[in-house]
């Protein structure tokens, strides 16, 4: 039985010219950079211990007795079951609500759920929510006005210092404000928690009338819950989490508390929102039983970067160095779906050698049109070819996804969102991490890795889903070496020798990317 194991990493990373260019810069420009905040005063707190005195506590440490060793796990596809299993957990919790997020977007779906926490923390439930600074979305003054309620407090990772020219941070301060916290988790009465690759917004909840992305969650129950609570906690209480009360020079009062909890409601109710955000309890507590029945009891373990290991050594390589040892037990099947795929020399070398033990490999990831991040899919592009050759199948989503398009979605263009991995069709790691070298080595991460044949197949029928000809380009090479993409519309073949609906402009700035020196930077 193999594990994945969170050990540091000995190898070395480095950047690219540009990064050693901004760099010398920062040196250059230091004394111009403002300071953080220091020796405030911090409230210290930790997951909830006695879980079992809650409800959610009570239900699922039953089930919890009946599988000694294991962990509960369920795979959460569908934007609207991603919102409602969320809206439930808020809506549900009796004693704690832990977030950790890198976006909180201040749309629809935002709106909604920053409420349902006021709703929460009015009848008792502590709130914590730690959000990067580099998504936190709503403005500074927004979000503190929230916090201003003594049941809700909110931290922001790695604050800017400059509040309202985060470029500037950039230029005389890069080594710092470029270590960004990618994580997602959601955590109620540590019993319950959600991990994987949905921010806070609307088109990760497939209700965006323009884009929408593919995007995968996995809820547990069980031990490894307390799990994801210590790495929550871990991150709340380390010196990178600046508590937004310092951030911001105004004094929140009650009366701003309730303008600004009045002014979400006006929105809200102003609102379109296509899903149920009533207080249907009983709908919700149908919802969980239908997760429940769903369950499957297998052992699993968080996996995560440590923002510590950034600060003391540059880099944060945790879940890659687990990724590399995990991939040499690999003698059958890996499969991949990743938005940001750029595995450089180095990936593409360790594939080949499992193409030729035997191994069928697979990926799929954004298309150029369906890429939200342009600099991304230039540094995939330059390595399809060798992909390809090593006998890696390679696919890219359709930007009219037809599994996208189904979902509540209208007309909106696909994006694909997702990061998970199957191993050999026995077990799986969901969560936050892009095979790119960002993730890799300079944001944090988390994710969940399970061992269970059963859980292995649900995903693989999602990731078999995502190749199928409406939902995907199959890439290939011509008798001249030559890219072509390959899908069907209406049953008919349809073949591109150039990537499919994208213009000139497009495929001129991601060429222009490509050769430039920022692939460590991806």
């Amino acid at each position: 039985m193999h594990h994945f194991c969170k050990q540091p990493s000995a190898a070395g990373y480095s950047g690219g010219t540009s990064m050693k260019i901004l760099c010398a810069l920062s040196i250059l420009l230091l004394s111009a950079c403002a300071s953080l905040p220091e020796n405030y005063p911090r409230t210290e707190s930790t997951a909830l211990e006695d879980y079992r005195s809650t409800t959610m506590g009570q239900r699922w440490g039953a089930l919890e007795d009946q599988h000694p060793g294991k962990s509960g796990f369920e795979i959460i596809r569908y934007g609207r079951v991603a919102f409602t299993t969320r809206l439930g957990m808020i809506d549900r919790a009796e004693k704690t609500l832990d977030l950790q997020v890198y976006i909180w977007e201040a749309d629809e779906t935002g709106r909604i759920l920053a409420e349902r926490l006021v709703r929460a923390a009015d009848r008792g439930v502590r709130v914590r929510l730690l959000v990067d600074d580099m998504g936190k979305g709503p403005s500074d003054e927004a979000i503190a006005s929230i916090n201003a309620h003594p049941n809700i407090e909110i931290r922001i990772f790695n604050p800017f210092a400059h509040r309202e020219g985060i470029t500037f941070d950039f230029v005389t301060d890069l080594s710092r404000v470029n270590r960004r916290m990618h994580n997602k988790v959601v955590v109620a009465d540590n019993s319950f928690a959600i991990v994987g690759g949905r921010n806070v917004g609307d088109h990760y909840f497939s209700v965006n009338p323009n884009t929408n992305f593919r995007d995968l969650d996995i809820a547990a129950v069980g031990p490894v819950v307390r799990e994801i609570s210590g790495v929550f906690d871990h991150f709340w209480q380390g010196d990178w989490s600046v508590p937004i009360s310092v951030l911001v020079e105004k004094t929140y009062t009650d009366e701003d508390l309730r303008a600004g909890v009045a002014q979400l409601r006006q929105a809200i109710a102003a609102g379109s929102y296509p899903y149920v955000v009533d207080d249907d309890l009983d709908r919700l507590a149908r919802h969980f039983q239908s997760i429940a029945a769903r369950i499957v009891w297998a052992p699993g373990q968080v996996v995560w970067d440590d923002p510590q290991s950034a600060k003391e050594t540059g880099q944060t390589e945790e879940i890659i160095f687990a990724l590399r040892n995990k991939l040499k037990t690999v003698d059958t099947a890996f499969m991949i779906e990743s938005a940001y795929f750029v595995v450089g020399d180095r990936g593409v070398e360790t594939l080949s050698n499992m193409v030729d033990r035997g191994v069928e490999v697979r990926v799929l990831t954004n298309s150029l049109v369906s890429n939200d991040v342009l600099a991304a899919h230039a540094g995939h592009a330059n390595y399809r070819k060798q992909l390809l050759e090593a006998g890696i199948e390679v696919f890219e989503l359709r930007p009219d996804s037809g599994v996208i398009k189904r979902e509540w979605s209208g007309e909106a263009f696909a994006g694909l969102h997702t990061k998970a991995l199957a191993f050999d069709y026995e077990s799986v790691f969901i969560g936050s991490f892009n095979l790119d070298p960002r993730s890799a080595a300079i944001n944090t991460e988390a994710g969940i890795y399970v061992e269970s044949p059963e859980l292995a197949a649900r995903l693989q029928a999602y990731m078999d889903e995502g190749v199928e000809p409406r939902n995907s380009y199959r890439l290939k090479l011509d008798d001249d070496g030559d890219l072509v993409w390959i899908t069907e519309n209406d049953g008919v073949e349809v073949r591109y020798d150039k990537d499919p609906l994208s213009t000139f402009g497009q495929r001129f700035t991601s060429g222009l990317i490509g050769i430039l020196p920022v692939e460590g930077q991806l």
